[in-house]
């Protein structure tokens, strides 16, 4: 199964939904479009987007099923938008507040939804790069 030597951190540390969808998405783009790791990386992330969103440092599963940007809406096409990076950016503000305030993130009762989108990416991020130190 190369979807499991391939698996990022952040799945890894993430529910057996998670790990699953990833696994098996990343081995169904290897079938069908050869021993492409960046191509099957981006399908096994796609298919991951449309039921879980990433909170800190692993993946949670989302209330609802969908794409998880403007980007993840358009699958399949070339597209010079930007990615939420796993944030459910399609998501309420309530819910995106709720996340924030799991995060710890500052002034997020200010904050307009886009605003809150780019403070959970970056935070999210910065617990990314925290976990992977520490695993050092």
């Amino acid at each position: 199964m190369p979807g499991k030597d391939a698996m990022p951190s952040t799945v890894e540390r993430s529910d057996a939904k998670a790990r699953r969808t990833w696994v098996d998405s990343y081995d169904s783009a290897i079938e069908t479009y050869g021993d492409d790791g960046g191509r099957a990386r981006r399908v096994a992330f796609a298919a991951l987007k449309h039921t879980h969103e990433k909170v800190g440092d692993h993946w949670e599963p989302k209330g609802r099923k969908g794409p998880s940007d403007e980007q993840a809406a358009k699958a399949g096409r070339r597209t010079n938008r930007d990615t939420a990076g796993g944030v459910d950016a399609n998501a309420s503000k309530a819910h995106l507040m709720d996340v924030a305030r799991k995060l710890d993130i500052r002034g997020r009762s200010s904050m307009k939804k886009g605003e809150l989108v780019d403070a959970i990416q970056k935070a999210n991020n910065r617990s990314t790069r925290k976990s992977r130190e520490k695993k050092k």
